[in-house]
C-alpha cells in the first residue's frame, strides 16, 4: 500500500495531551472565513476563561443583536427568531454561558454593543434580546453586574439608535439581577422590558419582532424562600395597581395558537394498557431512586448541598451523598447540612478506600477537570458496584469519550455526559447543580415525582424543560440532559426506552438539536413499536439552514454534517413517525400540556394532591448575597479592595499603578496615606527605603535576624525577631523625634531654649546624636537627604530648626549630629504639613499613630531580608557566643 495522500482532523480539545507532538498549530476559522476582529477577542476571552464565550457575526447591519446565556438556549433563539420571520436582520449568534466573572460577561457585551452602535442606524431601531434559560449554577445578579455597566457606557449611543432592550432571565439570585436591571432601564432613556421565569423563554423574541402584545404587569417573584427581596415591597405595591381582579398580575399566554390549530389526535388508551401490561414487576430497575447512594470525585461543596437540600425536602430518610473523593488532600471529614442540623460526610484520597466503605453506592457523580475526567472515570469502571457515572466536564477529547463509552458497553455501565450537568429524578435524587437553586427547585416542583419524563442534550435546558412541565402538567417524573458532545455516553434512546418500560413515566419528552443522527433511532422505535407512549419532541437548530454561512452552535455536537443531520430534517422525520411535534419551540410547552391533558381526560394520568415541602434554612453566605439579612462587619478596610476583577489600591486600579509607573513610593502614598502624593514625596520615600535598609550586621536588629538564620529558622520567623528589637534604642526614633522637634517648634521654643529644657529634664534629643560619625565625619545619608529636601520641598521649617538645634549641640559634643532618624522625621513632617495634601488635623494624627517610624520598619526590613539570604548561602552553622565576650558576675556569696 502506497499512501499518496492524507488528511487527519486534529481535536482541539486533545491540545493538552497531543500538543508537545503536534507542535504550534493555528486551527482555521470554523466558518470558512477569517474571524472578525471582535470574533478574535471574544474567542481569546473564551480561551483564558473557564467559561464559554462564542460570537458570530452574521450581519453586521442587522437590527436584531442577541445576548444569550447558555449553548441551548443560544440555539432556540436563533430559531424563534427565524421562525418569526427575522433571518435577514439577525445580526448575530452568540452565548455566554459556565458562570462568567462579571468582568468578563462586561467585555462581552461592551463588544456587541460596540457593534450595534457602530453599524449605520435602521430606520425601525435595533432591538437587543437579552434572554436565556433558567440557570443551573451562574449567579444571574453577578453576570447582569456586568452587561449593566456596559448599558450605562454605551447609553448616549444607544438613545441615538433607538434601541430596545428585552430581557428574560432565571437562576440563581436573578431576582436581584431583575430587579437591577429595571433600576437600569429607567435612566437609560430607552424601552427595556425586563421578565422572569414566569414567562416563557422566548415570548420576549415575539415581543421585539412586533408579533407578540409586551404585557403591562407580569407575576413577578418578589419573595425566595418566604423572604421579601430587596425592593420587593415598593414594587409589589406598584403591581397591585395592574393586577387583575383575583389579585394576580395578569399572566402572559405562552402562545397564540390555540388547541385546535395543533389538531392533537386521540391517544388510545386501550394501547397504554396493552403497555402497562406487558412491564411485569422486578424485569426493570431504575437508574435512580429513593434509596440511590453517590460518591463526588472533586471538591464541589456547592454541588453536594445542593444534593443534600434535594434530599431533604424530597424527604429521603438519609442524605444521598455518602463520600467524596479529592486526590489533592488527605483523608478528613467535610461539614455540611441536612435540613436544620450538620452532618460530616468523609473525603478520601483514593476512590478504592471510598468504595470499599461503602458498599451501597452506584451512582459515581464525576467533577474532574477535562484532563483528569477520563483517568478517573476508567478507575471507577473496575468496580462492579457502579452503575451510573455521571461525567460533568466539556471538553475532553472525543477519542477518550468513544474509549469511554466502549468500556461502559461492555461493563454494563450508564454513563451520563460528558458535558453535561446530569439529571433529577423528582423526589428521589439529583446529579450536581441539576434543578438549579432550592428555590427553582420549589417552583418547578422536583421534590414530588410528576408524569412527563424528558430527556435533552442542554443541561441548561433542562432547568427550562423542569420549569415549562411544571406549568402545563402536574410535574416532572425524570429528567436527563444526556450532554452537548458528539459522542454522549448514553444516547436519546437509552434513556427513552427505560422510560417505556417505566409504569411512572405516562409521556415522554424529547428535546434534540442539530447535528447527529440518534433523533432517527427514536424515529424507527416509534415505528416498529417499541415506543408506545406518547412522545412530544423537538430538534433544535432549524435556524442552520437559514445562515449564509456556516455556525458552530454553543454544543460540541450541534454541527449538522448533511441534511439528514439538520434539525428541520429530523424534526419532520419525528413528526412522520409518530411523534407529538410542535411549530416551534415557543409552543412546546402548550403541546405538551395539551397532551397531558388528553392523557388525564383518558384516565391514564390520575393528578394527585399537592403536598407541601418541608422548610429548608438558607445558607447564611447566600442569604447575605441576596440581601435577605444584615451583619455588622468584623472588619473595616478604606485602603484596598480585592473583591472586582482587578485589585484596587486605595480606589486606583493596579493596571494604573503599573502603567503609570508611580513606583514604591506612590504605592506607599496610596496604601498608607490613601492619596497620590505629589512625586517628589514618593521620590523621597523610596530614598528614605534606600538608606535605611541596613546598616551592617552589627546593629541589634541584624545580629538577631543572623543568629535565628543560623539556628535553622525560617525567613519569617528570622526577620521577625529583628523588627523586634526595634525601638526608642534603636531605629524607633523617628517618631519620637518628629514629637519632640514639632512640639518644641510649634511652642515657638528657640532652638537653645529647646535644648537647655531637655538638659533639666534629664532626656536624650531623639535624632541627635551618633557612636561613629560626626560633625567632622558626617553621615552621607543625611547629607544626601538634606539637600534633596532642601531642593524639593516647598517648605521645611522643622527640618531647618533641627539643623540650628544640631549647631548648638555639636558646639558641646562634635558627634551631637542630626542623624538619619532625626533628618526623616523631621523631614516627614514637613512633608506632611506642608505638601499640600493633608489638613493640619490629618498631619498631626499621621504623627501620634506612629506613622513616622514606618519608613524604618519597611526599609530596615530589606537588610534583614538580606542577611537571612546570606547566611543561607554561606551555610553558616549554629551560632554560639564565645565565652571571652561574656563578663560573668555572680553573687559574692556564692563566689
Amino acid at each position: 500500500m502506497y499512501i499518496l495522500d492524507l488528511a487527519a482532523k486534529l481535536d482541539s480539545t486533545a491540545d493538552f495531551i497531543c500538543g508537545p507532538k503536534w507542535g504550534n498549530i493555528d486551527y482555521p476559522p470554523p466558518f470558512g472565513r477569517d474571524a472578525f476582529p471582535e470574533e478574535a477577542y471574544i474567542a481569546d476571552l473564551d480561551a483564558k476563561s473557564g467559561a464559554s464565550l462564542k460570537l458570530t457575526i452574521l450581519n453586521r447591519n442587522g437590527r436584531i443583536w442577541t445576548m444569550v446565556a447558555g449553548g441551548g438556549a443560544s440555539v432556540i433563539y436563533s430559531d424563534t427568531i427565524c421562525d418569526l420571520g427575522g433571518t435577514e436582520e439577525l445580526a448575530n449568534y452568540g452565548e455566554y454561558s459556565g458562570a462568567p466573572s462579571e468582568q468578563q460577561t462586561y467585555e462581552y457585551a461592551k463588544t456587541i454593543l460596540n457593534l450595534m452602535t457602530s453599524s449605520p442606524k435602521h430606520p425601525n431601531g435595533k432591538v437587543l434580546i437579552t434572554g436565556g434559560g433558567i440557570a443551573n449554577f451562574t449567579n444571574v445578579a453577578a453576570t447582569f453586574r456586568g452587561i449593566i455597566t456596559a448599558l450605562r457606557e454605551f447609553q448616549p449611543k444607544l438613545v441615538d439608535h433607538n434601541v430596545s432592550i428585552f430581557v428574560r432571565r432565571a437562576g440563581p439570585n436573578y431576582q436581584e439581577g431583575l430587579r437591577k436591571m429595571r433600576e437600569i432601564g429607567s435612566s437609560l432613556g430607552i424601552p427595556l422590558f425586563v421578565f422572569g421565569p414566569e414567562t416563557h423563554m422566548t415570548a420576549i423574541c415575539g415581543m421585539a419582532l412586533g408579533k407578540r402584545p409586551i404585557p403591562q404587569s407580569c407575576n413577578v417573584d418578589f419573595a425566595t424562600a418566604n423572604f421579601l427581596l430587596p425592593g420587593g415591597q415598593q414594587q409589589q405595591e406598584e403591581t397591585k395597581g395592574t393586577n387583575s381582579p383575583n389579585g394576580s398580575a395578569s399572566a402572559i399566554s405562552d402562545s397564540s395558537f390555540t388547541q385546535a390549530e395543533i389538531k392533537l389526535p386521540p391517544i388510545s388508551a386501550g394501547l397504554m394498557r396493552q403497555h402497562q401490561q406487558t412491564v411485569k414487576t422486578g424485569e426493570y430497575q431504575q437508574m435512580f431512586d429513593k434509596r440511590t447512594k453517590a460518591i463526588v470525585w472533586g471538591m464541589q461543596t456547592r454541588a453536594v448541598q445542593s444534593m443534600l437540600d434535594f434530599d431533604f425536602i424530597c424527604r429521603r430518610e438519609e442524605p444521598s451523598v455518602v463520600a467524596m473523593v479529592y486526590p489533592f488532600t488527605g483523608d478528613h471529614k467535610q461539614k455540611y447540612y441536612w435540613g436544620h442540623k450538620e452532618v460530616l460526610i468523609p473525603v478520601y484520597k483514593k476512590m478504592q478506600d471510598a468504595i470499599n466503605k461503602h458498599k451501597d453506592v452506584d451512582v459515581i457523580v464525576n467533577f474532574a477537570s477535562l484532563r483528569s475526567a477520563y483517568e478517573s472515570t476508567v478507575e471507577v469502571m473496575d468496580y462492579p458496584q457502579i452503575r451510573t457515572i455521571a461525567i460533568i466536564a466539556e471538553g475532553i477529547p472525543e477519542n477518550m469519550t468513544r474509549k469511554l463509552n466502549k468500556m461502559a458497553s461492555a461493563k454494563g455501565v450508564s454513563i451520563i455526559g460528558p458535558a453535561t450537568v446530569g439529571g433529577v429524578k423528582p423526589g428521589c435524587f439529583k446529579i450536581g447543580n441539576t434543578g438549579g437553586m432550592l428555590d427553582n427547585i420549589l417552583h418547578s416542583k422536583l421534590y414530588r415525582p410528576g408524569s412527563v419524563a424528558y430527556v435533552s442534550r442542554s443541561g441548561g435546558m433542562s432547568n427550562e424543560l423542569n420549569n415549562i412541565i411544571s406549568k402545563s402538567t402536574d410535574g416532572v417524573f425524570e429528567g436527563v440532559a444526556i450532554g452537548g458532545d458528539r459522542y454522549p455516553g448514553t444516547t436519546f434512546m437509552d434513556h427513552i426506552m427505560r422510560y417505556q418500560q417505566d409504569p411512572g413515566a405516562k409521556l415522554i419528552v424529547l428535546l434534540g438539536e442539530v447535528g447527529g443522527t440518534e433523533e432517527y433511532e427514536v424515529c424507527e422505535a416509534l415505528k416498529d413499536g417499541r415506543i408506545t407512549k406518547p412522545l412530544v419532541a423537538w430538534c433544535i437548530g432549524t435556524c442552520a439552514g437559514m445562515f449564509t454561512s456556516e455556525v458552530q452552535f454553543g454544543h460540541a455536537g450541534s454541527c449538522a454534517n448533511s441534511d439528514r443531520e439538520t434539525a428541520t430534517a429530523k424534526n419532520a422525520a419525528l413528526k412522520e413517525a409518530g411523534a407529538y411535534t410542535p411549530g416551534s419551540f415557543d409552543t412546546l410547552g402548550e403541546l405538551i400540556g395539551s397532551v397531558y391533558k388528553e392523557l388525564v381526560r383518558t384516565g391514564q394520568i390520575v393528578p394527585v394532591e399537592e403536598v407541601p415541602p418541608p422548610t429548608v434554612p438558607m445558607d447564611y453566605a447566600w442569604a447575605r448575597e441576596l440581601g435577605l439579612i444584615r451583619k455588622p462587619a468584623s472588619f473595616m478596610t478604606s485602603i484596598c479592595d480585592e473583591r472586582g476583577q482587578e485589585l484596587m489600591y486605595a480606589g486606583m486600579p493596579i493596571s494604573d499603578v503599573l502603567n503609570k509607573n508611580v513606583g514604591i513610593g506612590g504605592v506607599i502614598s496610596l496604601l498608607w496615606f490613601q492619596r497620590c502624593l505629589p512625586p517628589y514625596v514618593s521620590k523621597f520615600f523610596e530614598m528614605c527605603l534606600m538608606v535605611t535598609a541596613d546598616h551592617g550586621p552589627a546593629v541589634s536588629g541584624a545580629h538577631n535576624t543572623i543568629v535565628c538564620a543560623r539556628a535553622g529558622k525560617d525567613l519569617v520567623s528570622s526577620v521577625v525577631s529583628g523588627l523586634l528589637t526595634i525601638g526608642d534604642r534603636f531605629g524607633g526614633a523617628l517618631d519620637g523625634s518628629a514629637k519632640q522637634f514639632s512640639e518644641a517648634y510649634d511652642s515657638n521654643q528657640h532652638p537653645m531654649e529647646f535644648v537647655n529644657a531637655m538638659r533639666k529634664k534629664g532626656q536624650l534629643i531623639m535624632g541627635i546624636g551618633h557612636r561613629v560619625k560626626s560633625i567632622n565625619n558626617p553621615d552621607v545619608r543625611v547629607k544626601i537627604i538634606k539637600e534633596f529636601v532642601m531642593e524639593n520641598f516647598p517648605a521645611k521649617p522643622l527640618l531647618e530648626y533641627a539643623l540650628e538645634v544640631e549647631k548648638i549641640t555639636t558646639s558641646k559634643k562634635p558627634n551631637l549630629i542630626l542623624n538619619v532618624d532625626g533628618v526623616i522625621a523631621t523631614s516627614f513632617v514637613d512633608m506632611l504639613r506642608n505638601c499640600g495634601s493633608f489638613t493640619s488635623e490629618e498631619a498631626q494624627e499621621y504623627i501620634n499613630i506612629g506613622a513616622i517610624n514606618s519608613l524604618f520598619v519597611l526599609g530596615r526590613s530589606i537588610g534583614f531580608i538580606g542577611h537571612y539570604m546570606d547566611q543561607k548561602r554561606l551555610k553558616q552553622g549554629l551560632y554560639r557566643h564565645p565565652w571571652d565576650d561574656i563578663s560573668y558576675v555572680l553573687p559574692e556569696q556564692f563566689n
